[in-house]
């Protein structure tokens, strides 16, 4: 039986079969499925689920908003854009609906679990601004620190002595993650104050040499705690859980590809 037809390019047809082995012949072919089963499920919940309902008004005056922000108050402008962008009015507002209710599914889905899920995750969402200096002996670090510890400039410091690429910035690491540190280093962090000087700490790691150290001086510049009342934070744990939902109700699909 001959395959259906899927596009054409130059006004010769390219057949579902022939679409589906540049698809293999890529490598895209398993992304490509992936797509169509994860669009599958999400239309299938939003199709038979009823506590995802989306009254027209809020369409209504999202479509209002979106003209609004895009200069498409006149009639004909706005046609001419759904012209443009290869859709029409209906098509446009089911989009509209859909996005909403995709919003609204994700809520339902995973607004429950997210406290706990905030929990586990909280030792790698907490984060602590740092400043270091890194020199390879303990004699030399116990040397800074007394200086520091004396009214020693901690920045010029880490210019003079510090081994690490960050001396250039005083020794300002940045951002980092609690959950990405050695216990030793976030045990130290955690009972300290902003701008209490910790350490001298042996840095062990996969990089460090065979041996004694190096070793670093850590200065706590400020804490950032995370929390659920931040917004984007909250809408991105929710969009782990909601990816690692579809992903088990995809596992659970009997896939068959009817393409000889």
């Amino acid at each position: 039986m001959e395959s259906l037809s899927f596009l054409t390019i130059n006004d010769k047809t390219i057949s579902i079969e022939s679409a589906v082995k540049y698809l293999q012949a890529s490598g895209k072919l398993g992304q490509f499925i992936g797509d169509i089963l994860r669009q599958y499920v999400i239309e299938e919940e939003i199709r038979t689920r009823d506590d995802i309902e989306i009254g027209t008004a809020i369409t209504e005056q999202a479509i209002i908003d979106f003209r609004l922000k895009n200069q498409l108050i006149d009639p004909q402008s706005f046609q001419e854009w759904l012209k443009t962008n290869n859709t029409d009015y209906a098509t446009f507002h089911t989009s509209v609906t859909f996005g909403y209710k995709l919003e609204k599914l994700k809520t339902v889905v995973t607004e429950a679990k997210v406290p706990e899920y905030f929990i586990e995750r909280k030792i790698f969402l907490d984060r602590v601004v740092l400043s270091r200096i890194v020199v390879d002996n303990r004699e030399l670090a116990d040397e800074l620190q007394t200086q520091i510890e004396e009214g020693g400039s901690f920045e010029q410091l880490a210019k003079e002595y510090s081994l690490s690429d960050d001396r250039i910035v005083n020794g300002m690491m940045g951002i980092v993650s609690r959950g990405s540190m050695p216990d030793i280093l976030r045990a130290a962090i955690d009972v300290a104050s902003p701008g209490q000087l910790i350490g001298p700490i042996e840095i062990v790691g996969k990089d460090s040499p065979q041996g004694e150290g190096p070793y670093g001086l850590f200065r706590v510049e400020q804490f950032l705690p995370a929390s659920l009342e931040d917004t984007q934070l909250k809408q991105a744990l929710q969009n782990e859980l909601f990816e690692k939902w579809l992903a088990e109700k995809i596992q659970k699909l009997t896939v068959k590809l009817q393409v000889s």
